[in-house]
């Protein structure tokens, strides 16, 4: 199978017919309507869902899948991931990633030094901060900034920094 690419997660129901109301993990939430199958994770197997409807509700997308009947069907999938191929994202700018595809990164100051992996992303509103462990296990958070994080290479699994004075 494909690798797959988590857009969201099943937070609640909508409605009694089995519509699902999912907290979007996408940058694009208008791309819910373009959705015509989606993928849930349910007790660790990947099973494929037609989407039957699908739409943008404030901050929540409402799913409708093929399958999925009444208010109790969508109630068990509450807190079920929502998958689709990583070949259906939504391409980005170039120099833009996924989160996904920056977390597991070896980090490495540009004169080699290894910083660590990048564990978790924090999204702060201004800009992201990279949670990296080093080796020793320090936890180092490295600004998400254009000025700092001069090179992501993801063929390599690397990204490179210019550690700001005063940070490690």
């Amino acid at each position: 199978m494909e690798p797959m690419a988590t857009i969201g997660k099943v937070i609640s129901t909508h409605g009694i017919k089995g519509a699902l109301k999912v907290q979007p993990y996408s940058d694009f939430p208008e791309r819910v309507k373009k959705l015509e199958r989606v993928f849930l994770e349910i007790d660790g197997e990947i099973k494929p869902y037609p989407v039957l409807d699908a739409f943008v509700n404030g901050r929540y997308w409402v799913i409708s899948l093929a399958g999925i009947e009444g208010m109790e069907a969508a109630e068990q999938l509450r807190g079920t991931s929502i998958l689709i191929p990583l070949s259906e994202r939504v391409e980005l700018p170039q120099d833009t990633y996924y989160l996904d595809q920056i977390i597991g990164l070896n980090v490495y100051t540009v004169d080699g030094q290894l910083l660590g992996k990048v564990q978790d992303i924090l999204q702060t509103g201004s800009n992201d901060v990279y949670v990296v462990h080093s080796p020793q296990g320090a936890e180092i958070l490295i600004p998400a900034l254009k000025d700092v994080v001069k090179k992501v290479d993801l063929k390599r699994a690397r990204l490179e920094v210019e550690v700001p004075a005063g940070l490690i």
